[in-house]
């Protein structure tokens, strides 16, 4: 099933394929499923118990990616990204363009012809086009137009101890987690919710705090890894194989501080691993859902992966396990926590 979600096209924005497949996924095991003009996908289960309290479990479906901005007359193509990404990785990276998903080839003049200043030099993402093997504009015409969404062209691979590589683990892994926690039977009542345009702003996530005015949101991400060569002890953001992340605070959300505890808690009674991210860089879907009408508590559990935006990311499979584990008890037992649904001010 990872494979498969990560195989998806889903660009900030065009998620829509994506959104059909999952909503026929979740069929069997939601009381009620509603899509909102943004996207969102909003699934709810009922609790066997239900306590008045109103408790989500978040992932975003969207992926970082491209859209065509023109069309030159010798058939090759301008675009601009959507999301962040490194112009550092993206020389010769294979894309795919569109619904028919019209291969190309990310390019710039070869080095033969570059200056001195150019070869020294970052190649910036500006100076470069996509090549689909059009000759002219009225070829590419044919094939794509303005405004295609573009991915990157990458399958999913196992390799080497444990490892997976793939296109958008940001966040098909959050996503993949959620499909399997909405199989289990809970206490509370529980909104499985997978969020759109994440990587342009969060904006899905915006809607949705203000739709549900939730009491308790765990968000389910992707965050960077650097156990990597040339990274020092101390800068190691997260490890591969040490669990999944839980986040203290980034640069869009403080994370509550009892619901931290919380989950801390249920991974030491299960004796499931987990770490803390030692960043503040960064932000996710928490940031919006914080600001639901009454407050919300927000906590964040993110699967370590290497080359994070890019179209290699890495992760351990372990961790994986670990983080639907995890989810798994602190949802089952989020009871526990005991949020009180809050009055509004008067």
């Amino acid at each position: 099933m990872l494979k498969t979600l990560t195989e998806f096209n889903a660009v900030s924005g065009d998620e829509d394929n994506l959104r059909n497949f999952l909503v026929n996924e979740i069929k069997p095991y939601a009381d009620d499923i509603k899509v909102d003009i943004t996207g969102n996908i909003i699934a709810f289960k009922k609790g066997k118990k239900s306590d008045g309290s109103v408790n989500v479990v978040a992932a975003h479906m969207d992926e970082v990616g491209f859209i065509i901005t023109k069309i030159e007359e010798n058939g090759f193509l301008r675009f601009e990204e959507v999301g962040g990404i490194s112009d550092a990785i993206l020389l010769t990276q294979k894309v795919e363009i569109g619904d028919k998903r019209v291969s190309g080839i990310l390019g710039v003049k070869a080095v033969h012809l570059q200056s001195k200043d150019e070869r020294q030099n970052l190649i910036k993402m500006k100076n470069m086009y996509i090549d689909i093997g059009a000759n002219s504009k009225e070829e590419a015409e044919k094939k794509v137009k303005i405004g295609d969404y573009v991915a990157f062209a990458s399958r999913y691979t196992e390799f080497g101890n444990d490892k997976i590589k793939a296109k958008a683990l940001d966040d098909r892994v959050g996503v993949y987690a959620i499909l399997n926690l909405i199989k289990e039977e809970y206490e509370s009542d529980i909104y499985f919710c997978f969020t759109t345009q994440e990587e342009t702003g969060l904006r899905g996530a915006k809607i949705l705090s203000h739709r549900i005015n939730a009491d308790t949101c765990l968000i389910l991400e992707g965050t960077n890894a650097a156990d990597v060569e040339g990274v020092k002890e101390h800068e190691r953001v997260t490890c591969l194989g040490d669990g999944p992340a839980l986040s203290v605070m980034d640069r869009a959300s403080i994370s509550n501080i009892k619901y931290n505890d919380f989950i801390k808690k249920q991974a030491d009674e299960n004796k499931l691993k987990y770490q803390l991210k030692k960043t503040l860089n960064g932000g996710n879907d928490a940031g919006s859902m914080a600001y639901g009408a009454n407050g919300c508590m927000t906590a964040v559990l993110s699967l370590p992966t290497r080359y994070l935006h890019s179209p290699i990311s890495v992760a351990q499979k372990s961790d994986i396990d670990d983080l639907i584990k995890l989810s798994e008890c602190v949802l089952k037992n989020i009871h526990k926590l005991c949020p009180v649904r809050k009055e509004v001010i008067k």
